[in-house]
């Protein structure tokens, strides 16, 4: 900074001011007397703009503010902190500890804590509710006696906590309910705190983790967070707007009613955990009064009503520590937000030489071979991540890694009812088919089905509406689509599963397969009937019947289909991996256009 005085300044009075100036403006400063075209004094900035005491450190003030700060992460009234070791659960600060790289499962009830684990960037709205409780609160009334250490009127944070944090090397947005508080329930801050968090990952485009236990929402303050714009219902506008934009998952640690239960079926993934979760619509109480039903919660909402009956639940977990484990892999083949590619890994050679996929495939489409076997001689080793084990067994849904490229496989599952697709097994892969195209994972159907099941149980199950999402959302995925005909492909099995109709980048065909209407036995029982049934010699009806079905194979043969150019290639068993490694790569950045529409209409 140059400066320029009077002609009549002295040297000393130049050098005063050039000093006093740089330690003010703490910049250097150059000071000329008159017009002169050199400095009479120059001075730099001292090291420290004013003089620092050592001594100096935290206030009262400071050292308040932290004993708040401890208060608050100690959770709910100390009672309900000691029965959660009874319940099989974490603390939830323990649990953030456990997920984001602290020293988890280590702190008892009541212990202090810093609440500093290794991966959490921080925590939002810590002092949230801080006036209606803490003895400290500015509006405490001086007779108020409550010194707020176990009072059953506690509630830290509001009982919801929200923050970020590193997972697996992921920053994600996190939600947590402390069940010691008012049993994790919802109120007026905890919801702002909840949505702000929803909104924030709309902007930042980073995943989302529900840790839930929340026992729904505080009734007797519903006034003030229930019905509002901004109250709870907005939760679920929310969900809607990060469906398929950012990964939402879900964790449950407890029973999670009414309002409570919808964040984990909004998610994309819900984990339950075998023991302690539950969700349901209302309470056995509500239940009881409503239908006058008696039941348990865990028959009326527990994992294995979730995971076998109604499909909300993805995984099971055996505990906390397992739920984790999931998540750590389930999140490993999604990206962090729509438009963005999966995470590839290096590749790893298959659990099971591809060269037996031709002896596991038996030569009779009725007999029946694992389809978890196929993908074990296909799927990179350790990669196979199935979702929804128990619920529509007749469809193999899964993540895996094709040279170590993320994949979503859709397989028809004969063991279970000859792979028949039943209306839950529809469902589950309308769903799947829907998520793997919104988060930009590539498809490989592998068709071994005698089509959709028949019979009046299945059309009151709505197997043509369910049957009908499954077909759509092959239809509408945009990502890039593998078929691989195992075997047979009857009916409109073949539609469903990626058949030629439905732009897959390819349709592979094994030496096994077959595609038709329907199998040989049905063909010739509705073609031939009437002509066999003419037949009286016993054994010249059979030998017409087999000759009659030996035709109708040739004309279904996949070597007929390949001829006619119905699908693209026959491989030899042994070599589908790397075909299909070679194809998956070669379209990996494929273009598709969808009609110009607001959206279709089936859901």
């Amino acid at each position: 900074m140059k400066v320029h005085v009077g002609a009549a300044a002295t040297p000393e009075e130049a050098e005063a001011i050039a000093k006093s100036l740089a330690e003010h403006l703490g910049v250097d400063v150059d000071v000329h007397v008159g017009d002169a075209a050199e400095p009479a004094a120059s001075a730099e900035p001292p090291e420290t703009a004013y003089p620092l005491d050592d001594d100096l450190g935290p206030t009262d003030r400071e050292r308040a503010l932290q004993a708040e700060i401890d208060d608050i992460l100690e959770g709910g009234p100390e009672k309900y902190r000691e029965r959660i070791p009874e319940q099989g659960k974490l603390f939830v600060r323990d649990r953030l500890d456990l997920w984001f790289g602290g020293e988890g499962g280590t702190r008892g009830a009541g212990d202090a804590t810093d609440g500093d684990s290794a991966g959490l960037h921080f925590e939002d709205g810590k002092f949230a509710a801080f006036d209606d409780w803490h003895p400290n609160a500015p509006n405490r009334d001086a007779d108020d006696e409550r010194d707020g250490s176990d009072s059953g009127d506690r509630l830290p944070a509001d009982g919801l906590l929200t923050g970020a944090a590193e997972f697996e090397g992921r920053d994600v947005h996190f939600m947590a309910n402390d069940f010691t508080v008012k049993a994790g329930s919802m109120a007026a801050k905890g919801v702002e705190k909840f949505l702000r968090m929803q909104q924030r990952a709309l902007k930042t485009g980073k995943p989302v983790l529900y840790l839930m236990d929340s026992s729904g929402g505080r009734i007797d303050q519903q006034t003030g967070f229930f019905a509002n714009r901004e109250g709870i219902g907005k939760y679920y506008y929310n969900h809607s707007m990060l469906s398929g934009a950012v990964p939402q998952i879900c964790v449950l640690y407890g029973p999670c009613i009414a309002g409570a239960a919808y964040t984990p079926v909004f998610a994309d993934f819900t984990v339950m955990v075998e023991g302690m979760s539950a969700m349901a619509i209302a309470s056995p109480r509500m239940v009881k009064m409503v239908t006058g039903e008696e039941i348990e919660m865990a028959e009326l909402g527990g994992p294995r009503v979730h995971a076998e009956e109604s499909g909300s639940a993805d995984l099971v977990a055996r505990d906390e520590e397992h739920a984790r484990e999931l998540v750590a892999d389930l999140i490993g083949y999604l990206p962090d937000r729509a438009g963005e590619k999966p995470p590839q890994r290096e590749t790893k050679p298959p659990k099971l030489p591809p060269e037996g996929i031709d002896e596991l495939i038996p030569e009779s489409p009725n007999r029946a071979y694992d389809a978890r076997d196929l993908l074990d001689r296909i799927a990179d080793a350790e990669s196979v991540f199935e979702l929804k084990e128990g619920y529509g067994p007749e469809i193999v849904t899964a993540f895996c890694r094709i040279d170590g490229r993320p994949v979503g496989v859709v397989a028809n599952q004969p063991t279970a009812r000859s792979g028949a697709i039943f209306p839950d097994a529809a469902e589950k892969a309308a769903e799947f088919i829907w998520t793997c195209d919104a988060y930009e994972i590539p498809l490989l159907y592998l068709c071994d089905t005698p089509g959709f099941m028949a019979g009046s149980g299945v059309e009151k199950d709505a197997i043509l509406e369910k049957g009908k999402k499954m077909i759509y959302a092959t239809s509408s995925a945009t990502v890039p689509k593998q078929t691989v005909v195992v075997r047979k492909a009857y009916g409109a099995g073949i539609y469903a599963m990626g058949g030629p109709a439905y732009d897959p980048e390819s349709v592979i065909g094994l030496p096994s397969g077959e595609i038709a209407i329907m199998g040989p036995e049905a063909a010739i029982n509705a073609v031939y009937a009437r002509k066999l049934a003419e037949i009286d010699d016993p054994e010249e009806r059979a030998e017409t019947e087999a000759r009659l079905r030996e035709e109708y194979r040739e004309d279904i043969d996949v070597h007929r289909m390949a001829s006619e150019v119905v699908i693209d290639e026959i491989v030899p068993p042994s070599t589908l991996r790397e075909e299909l490694a070679a194809r998956f790569a070669f379209y990996e950045d494929v273009e598709k256009d969808l009609p110009d529409k607001k959206h279709g209409t089936v859901l």
